[in-house]
């Protein structure tokens, strides 16, 4: 798309509606930056556009504003069905999310990631394994790199690799995945997404511009993933058509899916019916990787491993892969940060750092990786979450609840005599209390179960509380 005078407005001034507003301004467009949040809160954001030239409105989205634009650009933190989008709407001007946006000008193909959870963990392992199976190859997205800013930077042989929210992908319109990768679907941001079937039909969108030539790899024991898969609605939204691309299962439950290529786990072992790029048919089982070679923990990073591999194999084709080298990627592969990441040990206690388990399920994947004596600590910002659904492994493997921010309350009466509860003001006073009660094997999580607006900028920055906090306590003890 030509931007060359278009009237552009970039909804949200985080790194999302920077990117799309620096580009499009480089571009020739017209732009104006918009956010609700008050300008004393955004001074670095708002010099950095007027330095560009770029106008910039804070503190309220004015309808006036809205009707003005040609292209109306959305980060993903902003709801679309705000009052100055719907009159927008219903005026005809286009409307789209920054991943949309960024389609339009990437060069080469993309990797889509999106699922519930292990999204970013999957994305992170698809690009150290793309570049080394020698693909040129860039990551960004929802990992914390906007797409956008990734543009200048692709070239046609590039693979991008892009993890998408379902903010991001409810506003798709043109954005074609060549290989699409769903992780797993389970209820999350209840508090944005109207419904989980509003939720489902937002992730779905992933598939809707795929061709017969597009891969799409798929959690094969998750019948949620399995059914949206079948449930694309093309552009018409209607009726139920099973999705154009061609298709890869991954499963841990220790058997391929019958007559399709797939990835799966067997007695410790990954192994592979993968499919023949000539004549399209599963070839003989192949022994990929050991579990015990994984340096992550817990079977969800089991499928997660599973989830990546599909992917490189899909663009790269088996037949070029070389498999050593990505075992070797495998087997270095170090994890991200904030995602059950040993953080110390303070007199026989380990703390971990799993501030990105921000839904429910997530926190039932970390508890699964330890087998007990867990203090976890919990809460932060309500999704519309149902809590007790922690209730039984919490009373199998976690012998106290650390209860924070302005979910507690409501965790406390859905978790009440399942574990000892104990409440907590801040992060630091949530460890100290953890740090009391623990003795020499127990386990530190902080594995919130909920989002971290309430008292932090976003789950990165409770991470970052939480392990400076761990750190100025294992100096104290080593003083």
């Amino acid at each position: 798309m030509n931007l060359e005078g278009q009237k552009l407005l970039a909804v949200g001034m985080g790194r999302s509606g920077m990117a799309v507003a620096r580009f499009a301004a480089a571009r020739g467009a017209v732009v104006t930056a918009n956010d609700a949040g008050p300008a004393s809160e955004l001074g670095p954001q708002i010099a950095e556009l007027r330095e560009a030239g770029i106008s910039v409105l804070a503190g309220e989205h004015s309808e006036k504003l809205f009707l003005e634009a040609d292209i109306i650009v959305l980060s993903p933190g902003v709801p679309p069905d705000i009052t100055p989008i719907q009159a927008a709407r219903r005026s005809g001007i286009k409307i789209v999310g920054e991943a949309e946006f960024a389609s339009w000008f990437l060069r080469g193909r993309i990797i889509g990631i999106t699922g519930s959870n292990g999204k970013t963990t999957t994305t992170s392992l698809i690009g150290a394994l793309m570049g080394a199976a020698g693909q040129e190859v860039l990551v960004g997205g929802n990992i914390g790199v906007p797409l956008t800013s990734l543009v200048e930077k692709s070239t046609e042989p590039t693979w991008t690799v892009a993890e998408l929210s379902s903010f991001q992908l409810e506003n798709v319109e043109q954005l074609r995945v060549n290989v699409a990768v769903v992780t797993n679907i389970t209820p999350d941001h209840l508090d944005r997404h109207a419904s989980f079937e509003e939720y489902c039909r937002a992730k779905q969108n992933i598939f809707l511009n795929q061709t017969a030539s597009d891969w799409a790899v798929l959690n094969g024991d998750d019948p949620v993933v399995v059914d949206m898969a079948d449930r694309n609605p093309g552009r018409s939204g209607a009726g139920r058509s099973r999705s154009r691309s061609r298709r890869i299962y991954f499963s841990s439950s220790g058997s391929p899916v019958s007559g399709s290529a797939s990835i799966y786990l067997r007695d410790g072992v990954i192994l592979g019916r993968l499919p023949d790029w000539l004549e399209d048919a599963p070839r003989q089982e192949l022994e990929i990787i050991r579990v015990a070679e994984i340096p992550l923990v817990g079977l969800h990073n089991v499928e997660n491993v599973m989830a990546a591999l599909g992917a490189v194999l899909c663009a790269v084709g088996p037949a070029s892969v070389d498999l050593e080298a990505i075992r070797d990627a495998i087997r270095h592969f170090k994890g991200v940060e904030h995602r059950i990441e040993l953080v110390a040990e303070i007199s026989g206690i380990k703390f971990y750092n799993d501030s990105k388990a921000t839904n429910v399920d997530s926190t039932v994947k970390a508890l699964e990786s330890f087998d007990g004596n867990i203090i976890l600590i919990l809460g932060g910002k309500d999704k519309g979450s149902d809590y007790t659904r922690l209730a039984s492994l919490i009373a199998q493997r976690v012998k106290l609840l650390v209860l924070i921010g302005s979910a507690a309350d409501k965790i406390a009466l859905q978790l009440a005599g399942v574990a000892p509860i104990v409440r907590a003001d801040s992060m630091a006073d949530a460890l100290g209390r953890s740090a009391e009660a623990g003795v020499p094997g127990d386990i530190v999580l902080l594995a919130p179960a909920c989002a971290s607006f309430d008292m932090f900028s976003n789950y990165e920055h409770r991470g970052r509380v939480f392990k400076e906090a761990v750190l100025t306590m294992a100096e104290q003890a080593g003083a």
